[in-house]
């Protein structure tokens, strides 16, 4: 979280939903633009780990329900996973129709 809260460090916030019985962790990056409103971005992490199946469907529609939440168009999932060599920045598709950046490090 650390890199995280130096990029925001310029006056955004960031807001934490801990569940970590539940495998997840959601985060909300709010950034205040000049005409008084806010910018938001949602981001959903994920673990994949040896033995475990991909959370990426998982991942994809517990995002599109905080996306629906929020009413926003776009979020972001990030993978942590542990089967992979190289990180991979593509772009996906929820289950509704809305644009996911998927990171997969």
């Amino acid at each position: 979280m650390g890199w995280l809260h130096r990029v925001v460090n310029g006056g955004g916030l960031i807001d934490r939903e801990y569940a970590i019985g539940r495998g997840r962790i959601d985060l909300l990056i709010r950034w205040p633009l000049p005409d008084r409103t806010e910018q938001w971005e949602a981001i959903e992490l994920k673990v994949h780990r040896p033995g475990r199946p991909d959370p990426l469907t998982r991942g994809l529609v517990q995002l599109d329900r905080h996306l629906d939440r929020l009413g926003l168009a776009q979020g972001t999932l990030v993978v942590f996973d542990q089967h992979s060599e190289l990180p991979t920045f593509t772009e996906t598709t929820s289950p509704s129709g809305r644009t996911i950046t998927l990171l997969r490090i």
